[in-house]
Formats: C-alpha cells, structure tokens, sequence
C-alpha cells in the first residue's frame, strides 16, 4: 500500500512540475495537442553533465529487417517470432534480467485486439521473459510503435517502474488493411466531418495533393530520393547496428519446398527506381491522381523493440545511454488531408522540450505517402540533408504498429553515428482519422 501512495505521489509531483505542458494551442488551425515530458532536459545548455538522475533514457534500440508483404522474407515466419527476436535481443545485448522489466508495451495496429495481445505475450514467452513481466498492445495507426515507447516513458517518470520495452509489431502478410468501418453509425451522413473520417487514406492523400499544390514529380522525386537513401545506407552497413537477423524458413508457392534462410537485410527497397520509371505508373486511388503504388509506402512486415529506463538505474550498472526521451505529443487534425498532423505535431512536440526547429539535427518523418510528406517539409522549410537521411517509408516499408519503434532505431543509431555534431532529433508520423504525433530525442553518451 505504501509504495502505491509513494507512486501516485511521484505522479503528483511530475504533473504539477510542468503545468505549462499540459496541452498546447496551436491558433492558426484551433488544435490541441497533449504532451509528454520525459525528463528534465538540458534543453537550451551546453553543459551535459547537467542531467538529471530521473531522466528516461533509450538504452538499446533494435529492429527486424522490413520486408514486402506476402512476398518478402518474412512471408512464412509467425508475427510472433519477429517480436521475440527483438524483444530478446534488447535485454541480451545489455545484460538486463528479463524479469526486471516493468512493462512491455507493443504498438500494434490491424488484428483483433485480443488476439494479438495474445501474440505478443507469447513472443514475450519466446524471448525469455518470465510470466511476471506483463504486456500490452497500444493502437494509434501509424503512431503505434512511438505511442508504445511514449507510454513507456511517461510510465518510468511517473515512477510505476524502472525499467520498460515500447515495442511495435506489423505482420501485414496476413492482416489487411480495413478500408471500410463496418456496421458505421447513420449520424455518419448526417456529419461531414464524421464522412471525412471514412474516407480512404489514398484519398487523403489526393486531397492533400490538390489543396496545398504538391505535385507528381514533386511525388515521384521524393520515392526517387527515399530509394537511392535506403540503398546508399544499406550498401554501407548502416543498418547492421539496429538490425537484429531472424533465421526463419520461406516456402516456395509453387512447389512447397522449405528452405532455410536468414533474414537480415531490408527487402522493399528498389536502389534502380528513377523518374522515367515512376511516371509510368498510373493513379492508384483517382483516375486523375497523383498518388501512386511507386510514392507510397509499402504493405510490410516486422517488428521493432526498444529498451527504456530511469537514468539513476543505467547509471547504477553502468550501461551506456544511446538515447534520452525529451517530450512527446499527439494533435488532431482535419481528416479530410490527415496527413498534415507532422506540420502541428513538430511545434508541439518542440514547444514541451524547450527547443524550435533550429536545435533539430535530424528528422525521421514517416513517408505514408510522398505527397504528405513533402507538403509536411516544404511547410516546416526542413533542410532536405537533415531528413529521413536513410530514407523512410516509401523504400523501406511501412509496417504500421512497427514503423514509430523502427524510427526510434534508426535516429538513435544515426545520432550516434555522427556523435557530438547530432545532438537533438525528432521522430514525427501523420495518423489515420487525422492527428500527428511527434517525439523529441536526445544523443546518449555512448
């Protein structure tokens, strides 16, 4: 009883420590945005040893390899296996017991709820984590696996536990994708804001296109450049750090031979793709469109993990720190060109860490679609060197509960690649039924 009073006072304590960071207003469009402040950052100082103990700190980041859905790497393996392997590597690579984590949280997004909480905990089985290590599934769409490490983060400050996995999982070989809501409430057509919110994510995107005058080859450029990134960082081993290979079996469809592989590298991505090549591609969702099979994200498999805890403890064991969780926030946006939520979730997320766009290094933006997220860069004026500098959606796959955990990995990773020249980095996806969500990260000591 007394550690559930002690607890719910940390909690006090944390909520009325940031009251200014309770919501944010953002008054051009009336939105509102919730926040989350995971540590009381150096946000604006030089000076890292000024950290605090309660800080929540990423200690290890990793990831499967994405890959095309129903005809990629992963077509034969249980969604299941692909949890486990992260799930497994983000304790063994770090020596944490399994039976010290305080939560598993995994972003997860088309099967039936029940049924793929039953999943992930098997995969938690898998991996060796004892049956007092609970979890659960979290489900904002695209937003998933970041929610999940979020949730995990505001769960460490608020002193519920130490130690805690955000995880994400997408197994879209065998769950599709619903494009209708069944059973829809008759007040639907009598709301037009409630017929937006229907409307397919392809028309979205369309919408998007013709009201803010992004064009085709704006589009079919963006694939181009996600492609030739994903390849470039591919060829130089860049994705060897978060990429955990998963040996697994794949069968021929023909013949229904087995065959034993290892699936350690990115399938999705197309390193020849060029402008002739996408041109050809007719509309996918309008006869007139823009939005094509080639500017959008793929239908993808995997799963990612990320290993979360207070400061203090790393400290304590000595474990070296790859990233510190500074803020995150969620908006709501108008459904109807849904994919804006970066353009109001970047400020918001921005405004809770202390920072502005100028003190962001790098920019990992979910690429659903290419007519989004160039809209979302030319509004925020991004510097195109700093963003999805490994390339993003369009080539390396989009598995949606997955995608937010995945980023997490790849900034992380990046940030610690180029050391003290990368200090700040932000994570941002738009999500399906209109809102965004965005995440403020710091450079670990590692």
């Amino acid at each position: 009883m007394e550690k559930a009073i002690d607890r719910q006072r940390v909690l006090l304590k944390h909520l009325q420590q940031n009251p200014s960071h309770s919501s944010f207003h953002l008054q051009s469009t009336h939105l509102s945005a919730s926040a989350c402040v995971a540590g009381k950052s150096s946000y604006g100082k030089t000076d890292a040893s000024e950290n605090d103990d309660n800080d929540v700190v990423i200690i290890a980041a990793y990831r499967t390899a994405i890959c095309k859905a129903k005809r990629g790497g992963f077509k034969d393996t249980p969604p299941d296996d692909l949890l486990a392997s992260v799930l497994k590597a983000v304790i063994e690579k770090t020596n944490v017991k399994a039976s010290e984590v305080g939560d598993i949280v995994v972003g997860t997004v088309l099967a039936p709820g029940a049924d793929k909480l039953v999943e992930c905990r098997l995969a938690a089985f898998y991996a060796g984590f004892p049956e007092t290590v609970p979890v659960r599934t979290v489900n904002r769409i695209c937003s998933s696996g970041l929610q999940a490490v979020a949730d995990v983060a505001a769960y460490i400050k608020a002193g519920f536990y130490d130690i805690g996995i955000g995880a994400g999982l997408e197994y879209m070989t065998q769950d599709s994708i619903i494009t209708t809501i069944r059973n829809s409430n008759p007040k639907v057509e009598t709301l037009a804001q409630a017929q937006d919110f229907l409307l397919p994510v392809g028309i979205t995107s369309e919408n998007l296109a013709q009201r803010y005058g992004v064009t085709r080859q704006e589009q079919d450029q963006a694939s181009v450049e996600s492609h030739k990134r994903a390849a470039a960082a591919t060829t130089a081993g860049k994705f060897k750090e978060e990429i955990i290979p998963l040996p697994t079996k794949i069968v021929d469809p023909k013949t229904g031979e087995e065959k034993k592989i290892v699936v350690c590298v990115d399938d999705c991505i197309r390193p020849n793709t060029t402008l002739m090549d996408l041109a050809k591609l007719k509309p996918s969702f309008q006869k007139n469109g823009s939005t094509t099979a080639g500017n959008s994200s793929q239908v993808s498999d995997g799963a990612a993990a990320v290993l979360l805890m207070k400061r203090r403890v790393a400290m304590q064991r000595k474990l070296p720190i790859l990233g510190i969780f500074r803020s995150f926030a969620t908006v709501g946006v108008d459904p109807a060109v849904k994919g804006v939520g970066p353009v109001y979730a970047i400020p918001a997320a921005l405004e809770s860490a202390g920072l502005d766009l100028s003190n962001i290094d790098l920019f990992e933006i979910n690429e659903a679609f290419a007519s989004q997220f160039v809209y979302c860069c030319k509004k925020l004026a991004l510097d195109p060197k700093k963003v999805n500098v490994n390339g993003g959606a369009i080539a390396l796959g989009h598995p949606l509960g997955a995608t937010g955990a995945r980023c997490v990995a790849t900034l992380l990773h990046e940030m610690k690649r180029r050391g003290k020249d990368c200090r700040f980095g932000v994570i941002s996806m738009c999500i399906g039924t209109g809102m965004g969500a965005a995440a403020v990260f710091e450079r670990g000591d590692t």
